[in-house]
Parts: C-alpha cells; structure tokens; sequence
C-alpha cells in the first residue's frame, strides 16, 4: 500500500491495506487455477472478470479518488492489466471456436 498509494497516504490504514492483500492473493489463485485447466469457459471468463477489476480499481485510485499517483508501483499493474485483458480477450475467440468443433464432432 506503501507503494501504491503515495498522493494520499494519510488514507490508507492497516484494514484497506490487508483488504488488499486478501484480494491479491485470492486473484492470484483464482489466475493459477485457470492457468491449470484453461479450457474452463466459466473459470475463463472469471478470471477475466479479475482483470477487469483490477484495471477498473487503479485507474479509479488515479484518475477519481486522487489517492495515487502514476508512479512506476501504479504503472506496473496497469500495465500488466491491460496487456492480460488483451491477451485473454484474443484467447477467448480460440476458446468459443474450439467449442463449436467439439460441438460439431459430437453431432
């Protein structure tokens, strides 16, 4: 939160910032178990539901509420958020076509 939240640090206490944490982590698991099994339509299309949440709370943190700034600690997982929303955006044409020829084989 230290790195995060720099243009209004007096906001941030020990309870928004382990709230954080429990988000992180569960986010990351969430991301592993569709790395696992990425056929998963559903897991998918949760996992890219966490990207957009992400790229949706840092831009809101930046650009509505004034409490961070564009530092290299916001940057980062900006970044990290547009390019995986790309990437699953793109994966997820493959995932709707490999479907529909599953599909086709089983008529």
């Amino acid at each position: 939160s230290e790195k995060l939240y720099t243009a209004s640090p007096g906001l941030v206490n020990g309870l928004q910032a382990r709230t954080f944490g429990v988000w992180t982590l569960l986010s990351s698991v969430i991301r592993c178990l569709c790395a696992i099994d990425i056929r998963n339509r559903t897991l998918y299309h949760i996992t890219l539901f966490t990207f957009l949440l992400a790229l949706a709370h840092f831009l809101s943190e930046v650009f509505i509420y004034h409490t961070a700034a564009l530092t290299i600690g916001v940057m980062a997982p900006l970044m990290v958020a547009s390019f995986s929303i790309m990437g699953m955006l793109i994966g997820l044409q493959y995932l709707e076509v490999e479907a529909l020829s599953q599909n086709k084989k089983k008529n």
